[in-house]
């Protein structure tokens, strides 16, 4: 049952409760920026984002078949809590992700193209990669889109360009070596941009877009999850309008805060709920970076804020 796993030991970064810790959003920008790099917000009440470092990069991508970083990850080390990790899209059509790590957000090691999708014969892509921590079974589950020509032809055709996504993962426990990549959440729809929360007393949430066109829907929903591999629960409602995508999550005064990028209008929205159920909407309240775009967000001690604060190093 959904419910009997509610307080089961799972974790990102985003998921952190009750921390004094600023809000870190890792973002990135349209058109050149897609190429330029990762940019950081942070934010201490978590409606009002001031960008750092004038909005310079922090990391170029330099891996992957476009060598592009859209979507960037953030998160922390299940085993080292000093060792940040990211991981990012690094090509609209690909079969990998990036990934880098660092230990003050400012200098990074050697950026690697993970070949996630590469013996998925038909892969078109890979895109918005997230991780939870599985503190049970001691590895983490890495997760993003993917497309693969032939699966799913009960919903080919519902989405742009011929992409029919469904979310996919790996296993690992040190990003060097992964079990095979197998489908984590099918829906029964075109579905992108996963990413797990944390609700009352622990319960994991699973928050995806409807990438569905015809009809058109471009909505988020949310299913309940006994772990991060499933199973998982029915869906909800959608909670959102429609032409929305890049949900992300903090706990904010005691209750999950969902933020979303509405990409048509130039603008982001966001909600707050205590049960997944009932959403009260926050946007006319929230101040975001200009520009920015699909992202993540971390709860980081104040003295790597400090540092970001410095720029680029």
């Amino acid at each position: 049952m959904i419910g009997a796993l509610a307080s089961a030991p799972f974790a990102t970064p985003a998921l952190a409760a009750n921390s004094d810790d600023p809000l870190l959003f890792t973002y990135f920008g349209t058109g050149k920026d897609e190429a330029t790099g990762l940019r950081f917000a942070t934010s201490d009440d978590g409606l009002t984002f001031r960008t750092l470092g004038g909005g310079a990069s922090y990391l170029r991508p330099e891996v992957g078949e476009a060598k592009l970083m859209r979507d960037p990850f953030l998160f922390r080390d299940a085993a080292d809590d000093a060792l940040w990790h990211l991981a990012w899209t690094t090509a609209w059509e690909g079969v990998t992700i990036g990934h880098a790590t660092s230990r003050d957000l400012r200098r990074w090691s050697p950026q690697v193209a993970l070949p996630v999708m590469a013996s998925v014969a038909g892969t078109r892509n890979c895109w918005a990669p997230e991780a939870i921590w599985d503190a049970t079974a001691r590895h983490y589950v890495v997760f993003w889109s993917s497309t693969v020509t032939g699966r799913f032809p009960e919903t080919e055709g519902t989405s742009e360009t011929g992409y029919n996504h469904r979310l996919w993962y790996v296993k690992t426990r040190d990003f060097a070596s992964f079990s095979a990549p197998q489908v984590l959440y099918d829906p029964g729809f075109s579905v992108i941009d996963g990413t797990f929360a944390q609700g009352p007393g622990g319960a994991l949430h699973l928050i995806v877009k409807d990438e569905t066109l015809h009809p058109p829907r471009k909505h988020l929903r949310s299913v309940a999850a006994a772990a991060p591999t499933g199973p998982f629960g029915p869906l909800s409602a959608p909670f959102t309008t429609s032409w929305v995508e890049g949900p992300m999550t903090a706990t904010v005064r005691g209750e999950t805060l969902c933020y979303w990028d509405v990409y048509l209008e130039g603008r982001w929205g966001a909600a707050t709920t205590r049960d997944f159920v009932t959403w009260r909407d926050v946007s006319a309240a929230l101040s975001m970076p200009k520009g920015a775009r699909h992202g993540s967000l971390a709860r980081v001690p104040r003295r790597l804020i400090e540092g970001l604060a410095e720029g680029p190093a």
